[in-house]
């Protein structure tokens, strides 16, 4: 591709184009086919952008994928440890070819770049997950970064950027590298420890950060480390809030906080590894290893093992200029009430579950754990339970007796509790929400999900939700799960009446269609129902009136602080 009017290919401090080549490019994008990007790849796309990927000029070719997979570096010799590439479907890869231009977009359509393919090809994914992880490929080991379909393919090649993926949340906290390389200059910062926290910071925390920070005579810069949520999670939020009210206890020249796209990649000695080249980019000079909720997930900070990789990343340290620092211990010196260093103490993230437990229950966190700033901010997400939206989740086969313990749940809810409550009853879901829907597998499942994304919506509000699905299969009453916990309480309650007398009631007489063969794929009959494990609550309707199980349920809601003051 050629550049027209002797323009510069790329802004020396990041990929993007001159705004002239973005007119041009942006001209040319009416013929060009689209990528839209999933959260993951949008964060992949930020980082290649802003150089945080340095020496990366845009996604690998293949030549340079083999080779970091064959020897943990790039075809030119540079340490590199995980492939970057772009993950398309089997069908967008078989219509594009080497040479061919491809706009690169969110997924409102926004373009954010352009990207010429050097290299289209099909990777071994169990190959990638075998070099990555080792022997022990977890569930999740797929690069799920790269991948946008089951079996993805791989595009190649460099990458020109028209704009960065928008963000509208604290954007004075988002410093580029070349804007915080600025900063650190201004500011007369030669050693800075970068700090990557997957939860809320507390007083061991900072005692550590401070020890660490003085032995070293560096400065700090902190970075929330998040699964990519597309602007919408409270956790998010929450995070971001906790570390601003943390660094503000440092001194002002000691600490700051940056917002910078690295999620968490559950990628073990070799995501860590990345993340030391990351922090490098950024103008660190140091890099905290430890157990921060989120930053190392696949490192047990607890083993000896993890001595191992601490030890396996300092010797790297002339490829990626960083220094690993340690976790250390902390414990409470009951004389001088601080926090000190010890090789037998206890890990930090124990002092932030503790927290977490105290707001929880509604009691007040002791003075000498946390911050009152970072209490506050803690406390919008992690209210008493009294003051917690919760879902009520009712699973089971139809005729169980699920709607009407629900109904009787739902007018209860509504006459004790000043919460909102609402109904999202199965049979009712289906015809307002699901109409189009079958009942294969995928189509139950989804309106499964649909369900839990309703219930989400309004326990995130404070309300109440009431749900009485089938909900046949565990992996979609897991998801409703993960979505419904991240804003309050989930109850699940396997409504466990036996299937024959599911029969004998038979109300709405689909029992005896099934028997006869008139309808399929009936859960119980010829699909299956796979029961819940470990639910909050069963109950046999068959031995209970629907008082009785309506008040088994108040009685454990009362007795996990869902109810009352």
């Amino acid at each position: 591709m050629q550049y027209s009017d002797s323009l510069p290919a790329h802004n020396a401090e990041s990929l993007l184009v001159h705004f002239r080549r973005v007119e041009l490019l942006k001209s040319q994008a009416t013929d060009f086919k689209s990528v839209f990007l999933n959260p993951h790849q949008l964060c992949d796309l930020e980082m290649l952008v802003n150089r945080a990927y340095y020496p990366l000029d845009g996604y690998m070719c293949r030549e340079d994928y083999e080779s970091v997979l064959d020897g943990m570096q790039l075809a030119d010799g540079t340490v590199w440890p995980l492939p970057i590439c772009l993950g398309v479907d089997e069908a967008f890869a078989a219509g594009v070819e080497a040479g061919e231009s491809i706009a690169i977009r969110d997924a409102e359509g926004f373009m954010l770049a352009v990207l010429t393919i050097g290299d289209v090809w099909q990777p071994d994914l169990e190959r990638e997950a075998r070099v990555i992880w080792g022997d022990d490929v977890p569930a999740d080991g797929v690069n799920a970064a790269q991948c946008s379909a089951a079996n993805p393919w791989y595009i190649g090649g460099r990458v020109e950027g028209l704009a960065f993926p928008q963000h509208y949340d604290f954007n004075e906290l988002r410093l580029t590298p070349a804007e915080l390389h600025r900063y650190f200059s201004e500011k007369g910062w030669r050693k800075v420890i970068g700090v990557q926290a997957g939860r809320a910071l507390h007083k061991a925390d900072r005692a550590m950060l401070e020890e660490i920070a003085l032995e070293e005579n560096a400065s700090l810069v902190l970075s929330p480390l998040m699964f990519p949520s597309m602007y919408s999670s409270v956790d998010h939020f929450t995070l971001v809030r906790c570390l601003q009210e943390f660094v503000a206890t440092f001194p002002k020249n000691m600490a700051m906080l940056n917002l910078m796209p690295w999620f968490e990649r559950k990628m073990g000695p070799k995501g860590a590894l990345l993340r030391a080249i990351v922090n490098k980019n950024y103008g660190c000079t140091h890099m905290l290893v430890w157990d921060s909720g989120k930053a190392e997930p696949r490192l047990n900070v607890d083993t000896d093992e993890f001595q191992k990789h601490v030890d396996w990343l300092a010797e790297q340290r002339d490829a990626t200029g960083i220094v690993p620092i340690r976790e250390r211990c902390m414990v409470l010196d009951e004389a001088s009430g601080k926090y000190v260093s010890s090789d037998c103490g206890s890990l930090c993230v124990n002092d932030h579950n503790a927290v977490i437990s105290f707001l929880k229950r509604g009691e007040e966190v002791p003075e000498r754990m946390s911050f009152p700033g970072v209490l506050d901010a803690l406390r919008m997400k992690y209210k008493p339970r009294s003051k917690q939206g919760f879902c009520l989740f009712f699973t089971g086969l139809s005729g169980a007796g699920k709607s009407t313990l629900a109904k009787v749940l739902y007018v209860k809810m509504l006459e004790m509790s000043g919460r909102p409550v609402t109904l999202l009853d199965g049979d009712v879901v289906r015809k307002n929400l699901s109409s189009e829907l079958s009942f294969s597998k995928e189509h139950r499942d989804l309106n499964v999900t649909r369900i839990g994304f309703v219930a989400s919506e309004i326990v995130k509000n404070g309300g109440v939700a009431v749900c009485a699905p089938i909900a046949p299969y565990a992996e979609a009453r897991r998801e409703v799960r993960r979505m419904i916990e991240e804003y309050g309480g989930f109850v699940e309650i396997h409504v466990s009446t036996p299937i024959e007398v599911c029969e004998q009631r038979d109300r709405k007489g689909i029992y005896a269609k099934a028997r006869a063969g008139i309808i399929k794929g009936l859960t119980g009959v010829d699909d299956p129902y796979i029961a819940p494990e470990n639910p909050e609550l069963r109950i046999d309707t068959s031995e209970l009136t629907p008082n009785e199980g309506a008040q088994v349920v108040l009685c454990f809601l009362a007795d996990q602080k869902y109810l009352g003051q």
